[in-house]
């Protein structure tokens, strides 16, 4: 399938408008708009996303040690990677705010200077929580950048992707390798 269909007959990203949930045709052309969830069921939703943040040779361990600029990393950014996850909706134009039932964001090393910060977020409602996960990780990963940055400017972030998702309508997805 062309990357530009969506499976319906609908064109994607050439300018139709027929099958985007997000755009209607307007006596001006196509406008943005939110879609409509009223009419769906409210079902147990799931998303899991990471953040990776890329630190220089020696630099991780003494991070995640206590040994950071501004001192430990993980419970400020956990905190702040939950509480960005609960205002995604005010933050991402289209995305509906959720109530989410649990936010948890988790840190693991991979390798030796990588570190993989991981977000998870469910709710029981009419619309996923993939963004509120991405959200999360992405915000978390920023703090740990801000905490640490002052050790060295050649730490970077990394790959923001969704790993999995459940619920919905369509159903269960898991990223190859996650």
């Amino acid at each position: 399938m062309d990357e530009h269909q969506d499976g319906t007959g609908g064109d994607r990203g050439r300018g139709g408008t027929d099958s985007l949930s997000h755009i209607e045709a307007g006596s001006q052309g196509p406008r943005s708009r939110m879609v409509d969830v009223s009419g769906k069921a409210a079902t147990h939703r799931r998303a899991v996303a990471r953040a990776r943040v890329e630190f220089p040779a020696g630099l991780l361990e003494v991070v995640m040690a206590g040994g950071g600029p501004k001192g430990p990393i993980e419970e400020v950014a956990r905190v702040a990677g939950v509480l960005a996850a609960k205002r995604t909706g005010d933050l991402i134009p289209m995305c509906h705010p959720l109530g989410l039932d649990v936010v948890d964001i988790r840190f693991a090393a991979r390798g030796s200077s990588t570190l993989e910060v991981t977000c998870e977020a469910s709710c029981t409602g009419p619309t996923g929580v993939e963004m509120e996960a991405m959200v999360g990780a992405s915000v978390a990963a920023l703090t740990v950048y801000d905490m640490t940055k002052a050790a060295s400017k050649a730490i970077s972030l990394g790959a923001v992707e969704l790993l999995e998702k459940s619920g919905g309508k369509s159903g269960h997805w898991r990223r190859d390798g996650a």
